[in-house]
């Protein structure tokens, strides 16, 4: 790791995921896995385990590489959207993570997946600084785990130089609206939930700055699609679940302490202070 981003993830991304809060709140509703799911007309809001397979497919359909791809997977957490998409495509996927239990548990998921576990492995790092030689892989993805870069400009860096020539980058992460144009009760909400959950790259990434960072690192730009819709089905549900003890804690003054709670009900409630994107770059 660099030196900033070794201090922030110690200080502020690891204490996220460690708190009793994040554990709980992981396991018991989303089996530790930790985005958000794809929903259409139809689909119940409240199957958040087939919400989140079809995310992850979705992520490997933009991914559009051949059988046998080397991929990387920047922030693997426990490695379901990396057995996804290797079982999907036929990709060889490498995930990289911060925290080394979710790793720990990755692998010991991969290896009882029958279709896909010998098709992916773990490695405990840091995606500012990977441990990979220039041009090693045909594709790279984010999934909600850019948004925890103090440092998006470094990330994108590394990213370009593991990716070869016509190598694919699928990033689906938030933005956040300019704080100057939100009203003070919204944009103090978004700053709570940036500062407990340790993800300053969501306050750095305001609608359009992640396309113009691709471009600026030298990427070519394919799309940028607005899937803001596609993810409200499954915060709606968060944000029901979240209510009674997130007016509990604050009853107490203690609201900050239910992170997950408090943010599942203030990012519902001020939806006007962020997006959901999927971006899909190309290195020439």
């Amino acid at each position: 790791m660099t030196q900033v981003t070794d201090v922030h993830y110690r200080q502020h991304v690891l204490p996220y995921y460690r708190a009793f809060g994040s554990r709980f709140g992981y396991a018991a509703l989303l089996g530790r896995t930790r985005h958000f799911g794809w929903y259409e007309p139809g689909h119940s809001a409240w199957g958040f385990t087939a919400a989140m397979r079809r995310m992850e497919l979705v992520v490997a359909r933009k991914l559009d590489l051949p059988a046998a791809a080397s991929v990387l997977d920047a922030g693997c957490g426990v490695g379901d959207t990396a057995r996804t998409v290797a079982r999907a495509g036929g990709a060889y996927v490498t995930g990289i993570d911060g925290i080394e239990p979710d790793v720990a548990i990755a692998r010991q998921r991969s290896a009882r997946a029958y279709a896909s576990g010998g098709r992916t492995r773990f490695l405990v790092g840091n995606y500012h600084a990977l441990p990979f030689a220039d041009g090693s892989f045909d594709g790279a993805y984010t999934m909600e785990s850019f948004v925890h870069s103090p440092d998006p400009g470094q990330g994108l860096a590394e990213f370009f130089r593991v990716l070869r020539p016509g190598g694919r980058l699928v990033m689906s992460e938030y933005s956040s609206t300019p704080q100057a144009q939100l009203r003070p009760q919204a944009r103090s909400a978004l700053l709570r939930v940036c500062q407990l959950s340790g993800m300053p790259g969501m306050l750095t990434l305001t609608h359009g700055h992640l396309e113009h960072l691709l471009q600026q690192t030298g990427f070519v730009v394919e799309s940028a699609y607005d899937a803001t819709e596609k993810i409200l089905p499954m915060l709606r549900c968060f944000s029901v679940l979240g209510q009674l003890p997130y007016a509990l804690a604050r009853g107490v003054g203690r609201g900050d302490s239910l992170v997950n709670a408090m943010s599942g009900v203030e990012m519902y409630r001020h939806r006007e202070t962020w997006r959901y994107n999927i971006y899909v770059a190309t290195r020439p």
